[in-house]
């Protein structure tokens, strides 16, 4: 550390230039902290364990229905203390860019979601309306909403026996969550089940897919595997899973997440290698006759090797940790805004390890060849401006 001050001042010899290749460096790794963080929320949740609430949806597909009549076989498995059930519905209000997320649910569904708090009265008032309908406190405070309104929603899926794609839906009450790093929760509408079941045009006993509340968390990986062989080698095979990791499937129905993030990270560091590649060279081009001083003076090959090779590295480190700084600040406030989908508090740790690995790595390999320049340098040619 005895020559840090040098490097430091080596680093900063053209403070425009540092400036805006560091700038460059804050960029790529604030777009990697934020993109890397969501890759690796999209790839966790994969394992049951230690969940107390599994969905239970088809093995093929998000979109693949399942039979009602499962309903029974999955309440009396050992270790099943509750069981809901849902299905998505997919209606927009007055037009696509006024979509929710809306889905057809059990009467029960609310047993299974303590965190959704509903006025007792209007869940009641619910429950006895067949059209009637919960909306999230957030999505009725948008659209002007209160209890009595007459939602009508219009189907792009599933529509009336009749033809008619209009399903008017009475709101009854509203819910909220005391977390508010769940509150894009509340942007979302359920109504009931029976309805759409008896009044839509395609399906009929269906159901997307089960909630089931465990009655120890211990045994979710057993409860799991019992029940998806319930319907083991039928067309109807299913998989249980965690919340999570069921609405990354959901997700996943749109885009594949880790390619486009790989791609996008894979061209941006491409292009940071060159930048900063090619900044470590005219640095190093600009500074030949101080670095022949440097040897004059007795500073030793190998010396002269570390110093522009560490001046490389930390260039790299600075900008990366101030980006990936930035992208912890940003990431939970786009977690709160995903409605859900995404569960991330800050940058996983795997993402900083990551992160910081590709600084050490880029810092290493566009300071080599400008080191491995400074090392050959001959102080006679470098003195003489050869």
């Amino acid at each position: 550390m005895k020559y840090f001050s040098l490097i430091w001042s080596a680093l900063f010899r053209s403070k425009t230039r540092t400036f805006l290749t560091l700038l460059s460096v804050i960029a790529a790794f604030l777009l990697f902290g934020l993109l890397d963080s969501v890759r690796v929320a999209f790839n966790s949740g994969s394992s049951v364990a230690g969940a107390d609430r599994l969905v239970v949806a088809s093995r093929l597909s998000i979109t693949q229905m399942l039979p009602y009549s499962l309903t029974p076989q999955i309440e009396s498995t050992p270790g099943v203390k509750k069981a809901a059930y849902a299905a998505w519905f997919g209606g927009i209000y007055k037009d696509a860019r006024n979509f929710f997320p809306n889905f057809s649910v059990s009467d029960n569904y609310f047993e299974l979601y303590p965190e959704f708090i509903v006025n007792p009265a209007e869940l009641k008032a619910w429950q006895t309306d067949r059209t009637g309908a919960i909306v999230g406190e957030s999505l009725a405070k948008r659209n002007g909403w209160k209890v009595g309104d007459t939602i009508p929603l219009q189907a792009t899926i599933f529509p009336q026996k009749d033809g008619s794609n209009a399903w008017p839906l009475k709101m009854s009450g509203t819910f909220k969550l005391e977390d508010s790093k769940r509150k894009g929760e509340e942007n979302q509408l359920v109504f009931h089940w029976k309805y759409f079941d008896e009044a839509n045009q395609y399906t009929n006993g269906m159901v997307g897919w089960y909630i089931v509340k465990l009655d120890n968390v211990d045994h979710a990986t057993r409860v799991a595997r019992a029940i998806d062989a319930i319907s083991q080698n039928s067309d109807h095979e299913t998989k249980s899973q965690t919340e999570q990791a069921f609405q990354q499937s959901f997700a996943k129905q749109f885009a594949d997440i880790g390619l486009i993030v790989t791609a996008i990270m894979g061209a941006v560091f491409f292009t940071l290698l060159l930048l900063t590649g090619n900044t470590m060279s005219q640095a190093v081009r600009d500074r030949i006759p101080e670095l022949a001083v440097l040897k004059t003076l007795g500073f030793t090959n190998g010396t002269v090797l570390a110093l522009v090779l560490v001046e490389s590295i930390l260039l790299i480190v600075l900008g990366g940790v101030i980006g990936m700084g930035l992208a912890a600040v940003i990431i939970p406030i786009l977690s709160a805004a995903s409605n859900g989908l995404l569960s991330l508090p800050s940058i996983p740790s795997q993402t900083w390890l990551l992160g910081l690995s590709l600084m050490l790595g880029i810092g290493i390999v566009v300071g080599a060849l400008p080191a491995m320049r400074a090392m050959r340098l001959k102080i006679v040619d470098a003195l003489a401006g050869r």
